[in-house]
């Protein structure tokens, strides 16, 4: 039985560089940047007057988040955060992720539990069931 040599070997991800395995730090900050995004525009909408006297301003943020994750990652192949962090969601079998998987993972990343139960090549329940991975999408000169 060989050994794994880097994160991600197993699946066929390059040890560094462009579809290599995400950091840790760069999926955190991109989570924070998302829900940073969301609280913004959220406040921007009460401002102008269109959520005067919401009380569930924290499920609306999550509604945001859910809509902008969603379609960022159909689109764009990931979300405001993980574009700005440079980062990418990925189907495994190298397939667009399209609307209903997309929405599904996020959904379940709105439900906390299966995003923090993480298996092995950094992959939450949420990228394990949807055949998906997160994946650094920038150009690195290999050393």
């Amino acid at each position: 039985m060989s050994q794994e040599r880097w994160p991600g070997e197993e699946l066929g991800l390059p040890e560094k560089g462009r579809g290599s395995l995400a950091s840790w730090g760069a999926r955190i900050t991109a989570l924070v940047l998302d829900w940073a995004a969301c609280t913004i525009i959220l406040w921007a909408l009460v401002r102008a007057g269109l959520f005067h006297g919401v009380t569930y301003r924290g499920m609306v943020t999550m509604a945001l988040f859910f809509i902008e994750a969603t379609l960022g990652t159909v689109f764009a192949g990931g979300s405001f955060g993980q574009i700005v962090t440079r980062i990418m969601v990925v189907r495994l079998d190298g397939e667009p992720i399209g609307l209903g998987r997309a929405a599904l993972r996020t959904a379940m990343i709105c439900l906390v539990l299966p995003a923090v139960v993480i298996g092995v090549h950094r992959r939450g329940l949420h990228d394990l069931s949807m055949g998906t991975v997160v994946v650094d999408r920038r150009q690195r000169s290999v050393d």
